[in-house]
């Protein structure tokens, strides 16, 4: 014995002895951590959360006059079929449905006005606009009245169609979708789990543990994001799915790790020590590699907080909070069913007593030790080739477009949405505009002029004309200019470029008095300005998680070199799953396999998520890697065997560990947003990625390469063998060894 055990051993150790006390312990946390979530309930971020550039100050200024449009729910009427009688907006039908919504309508404590039906130019469709009291995000909570009236009046007509759409009914129709998709994920991501974990462990008790675990963190997280929330504002609900994608991967990682490097160490054994002790000589290898992991996957997120945006914040502290808890019960609940379980978990050949012929053997996997053989030989040439197959798929990511979410961008499987698509091809200025605000001497009369100054432009809507409205103190407008184009489109931007640089300079510049304020928002302006702000940003994020990532692993392994080669196949990935993304999403040919219609462009909240997300996870296989490496040279094994016993040694967790994370990220493919599922794709591209290539390829060959200069500045001191918890060997003789027999 050289000294005090580690932490992880200390708690393992105790955990071990007394398993029921830490079993009660950790059900006692989980279900405090949902009470609390619960009795505090979750903290929406408010709409001024939101503004951020030029959009978020013409907000600004718009809220402070009185001025913030109200929300307005639009119930369209037209025609089923090619031309019945309810075809057009004249028809008997059409009216008498447009006046049994209006009377309904009225009626409702959440509604303020009720607008004159206005048919559409060609006379295909009638609309009624409903304003709703409070704000948008009362509405969300005051649509489902609406939304009933609606459906009441569609059964009376059934030879009309009849449906409502506008922003409240859309969030509150995709929110429900996502969520039914949820659902589905989890339905399809739990038993895939578990029957790969029952496949790598041959056992159903071994094989639940991990799936168990991994639940338990997800719902003391959820619990804990309701506190969060108090800091860090939800921002609708985004944060849930990542804490459940996060908490599956790292839960079951972290537990699996664990199992089975106990249960190697009872096999190596040939069952002759205990399970505490095995545990304890876990604990000191997986469980320690397991703190490292966490800290590098919460630092990697803890990035998104530079973004200073409520999105990202919310959705770091989630994950954060996931995985905080996943190692928690990695260290403290997992040892103590390890041990009440005990012989129910060994591999089949320990129960038999056969494990004991295996010892003296090299460990790992033969077929990973014959794909090394050809790398370890020819070094260069294979760092050559994963390089160029790295850069091949990293290209794309050149010609990368961002782009935000918008109405036409989500699911047309939302009724709210597929109506919304069918409103503005029949009422163009009902679709995306720009919100100009003005604040000075003149600010009416300067947006008048702008009004007639853009009546000539094609790039916007001329079905209606617009018209300013003043604050009540007369020193503020607003104007809204709606454009016949997506959102997204080349168009819309184009039209965001001509307002802001030449229609408003040209007309409120030279009308409004001097110090007038203008500011341009809308849905347009505002995913433009959010993507500016994200490029400033996002520089600072990538060299924030360098630099930790950097700091992790020089930590955990003294060596300058692993550590910069480390960050470097963190970005490999990276650009790996951007290139992907960009190939996958940016052309049509993916549509059908994947079930999406591309939009042409990535999401800009996509690739900084994906980074975020990886690095962390990237930095977990490494270091579990790279752990088995630096055992073998502490074993007194030259660098070049240790790189193939370790890689070869860690490949059957790994390469388990591996294939369940793809599937949980896989598993969300089948929720029906186009978001998700590039989220989806580029974190299993680059898992797979990660698993193969970096691991296969790069990493071995770079070893190779750098042979005992990897370990600069401080080479692990060669031992006889392998380092126990206590100092004492690994072999199971030593303090924990005594402990474990005296606990089991």
């Amino acid at each position: 014995m050289t000294g005090r055990s580690p932490s992880t051993v200390r708690i393992a150790r105790w955990c071990a002895v007394h398993p029921w006390r830490a079993v009660a312990g950790w059900l006692v946390f989980i279900v405090l951590c949902v009470g609390a979530g619960a009795a505090v309930g979750t903290n929406k971020g408010t709409f001024e959360d939101f503004w951020v550039g030029e959009a978020g100050r013409a907000e600004q200024l718009a809220a402070e006059s009185g001025l913030t449009p109200a929300p307005v729910e639009q119930i369209l009427i037209t025609g089923k079929g090619p031309a019945p009688d309810g075809a057009t907006a004249g028809s008997p039908g059409a009216r008498s449905a447009a006046q049994d919504i209006t009377v309904r309508m009225r009626k409702l404590p959440a509604v303020a006005s009720v607008a004159d039906p206005r048919p559409a130019r060609d006379g295909s469709a009638l609309m009624v606009a409903v304003t709703l009291r409070g704000d948008r995000e009362t509405a969300k909570e005051d649509v489902d009245a609406l939304l009933v009236q609606t459906a009441e009046v569609q059964r009376a007509h059934e030879g009309l169609r009849i449906e409502e759409t506008g922003s409240a009914s859309i969030s509150v129709g995709v929110n429900d979708k996502q969520g039914k998709d949820l659902q589905r994920t989890e339905a399809i991501s739990l038993p895939v789990t578990f029957l790969i974990l029952f496949v790598v462990f041959g056992a159903v008790l071994a094989a639940g543990i991990p799936v168990l675990l991994a639940l338990s963190a997800f719902a003391g997280a959820v619990g804990l994001y309701g506190l969060a929330s108090w800091v860090t504002p939800d921002a609708g609900g985004a944060a849930l799915s990542v804490i459940f994608m996060i908490g599956m991967a790292v839960g079951v990682d972290y537990s699996l790790f664990y199992l089975k490097r106990a249960r190697e160490e009872r096999e190596r054994s040939g069952g002759t020590i205990s399970h505490t002790a095995a545990i304890e000589l876990a604990a000191a290898t997986s469980g320690r590699a397991v703190v490292d992991s966490g800290i590098a996957v919460v630092l990697a997120l803890g990035g998104l907080y530079l973004m200073d945006d409520v999105i990202f914040s919310s959705i770091a502290s989630g994950a954060i909070l996931v995985t905080l808890v996943a190692v928690a019960g990695s260290l403290t609940v997992l040892p103590a069913l390890l041990t009440k379980l005990g012989h129910r978990l060994d591999s089949r050949s320990t129960r038999r007593g056969t494990a004991a012929d295996r010892r003296g053997r090299p460990d790992g996997s033969r077929m990973w030790a014959a794909m090394l053989r050809p790398v370890m030989r020819r070094p260069l040439v294979t760092l050559l080739i994963g390089t160029a197959l790295t850069a091949s798929l990293a290209l794309p990511v050149l010609g990368m477009k961002l782009g935000t979410e918008g109405k036409e961008t989500f699911p047309d499987s939302v009724a709210s949405v597929a109506a919304y698509d069918r409103l503005v091809e029949a009422y163009p200025s009902e679709g995306p505009a720009h919100l100009v605000v003005v604040r000075g001497a003149g600010a009416t009369a300067a947006l008048a002029r702008l009004a007639e100054r853009v009546e000539s432009e094609p790039l916007f809507a001329h079905d209606r004309a617009p018209l300013p409205t003043t604050s009540d103190d007369g020193r503020t407008a607003l104007l809204r200019l709606p454009v016949p184009h997506a959102q997204n489109s080349a168009e819309a931007t184009r039209s965001l470029e001509l307002l802001r640089t030449e229609l408003i300079p040209a007309t409120v510049g030279r009308t409004a008095g001097a110090g007038a304020e203008t500011a341009v928002s809308g849905e347009i302006a505002g995913g433009v300005d959010y993507a500016e702000h994200q490029s400033g940003r996002l520089p600072w994020v990538i060299l924030f998680v360098s630099l930790t990532t950097l700091g992790i692993m020089f930590a955990a392994f003294r060596s300058a070199a692993l550590a910069v080669l480390g960050v470097l196949l963190n970005l490999a990935a990276v650009m790996v799953s951007w290139g992907v993304l960009t190939l996958v999403f940016q052309g049509t040919w993916a549509d059908g396999p994947l079930g999406f219609e591309s939009l042409g462009f990535v999401g800009s909240r996509t690739p900084l998520l994906v980074f975020a997300i990886l690095v962390g996870l990237s930095t977990d296989y490494q270091i579990f890697v790279v752990s088995r490496i630096r055992e073998a040279v502490r074993r007194g094994v030259p660098t070049r065997q240790a790189v193939v016993d370790g890689i070869a040694g860690s490949a059957g967790v790994v390469t388990s560990a591996a294939v369940i994370m793809v599937s949980v990220f896989g598993s969300f493919l089948f929720i029906d947003r186009v978001e998700m599922k590039q989220i989806a794709v580029g974190l299993t591209v680059a898992v797979l990625f990660d698993a193969v290539v970096l691991r296969a390829l790069i990493l071995p060959s770079a070893l190779a390469l750098l042979g005992d200069r990897c370990w600069w500045p401080d080479r692990p001191a060669p031992r006889d063998v392998t380092d126990g918890p206590d100092g004492g060997p690994a072999g199971g003789t030593g303090r924990q060894v005594r402990a474990g027999q005296m606990g089991h």
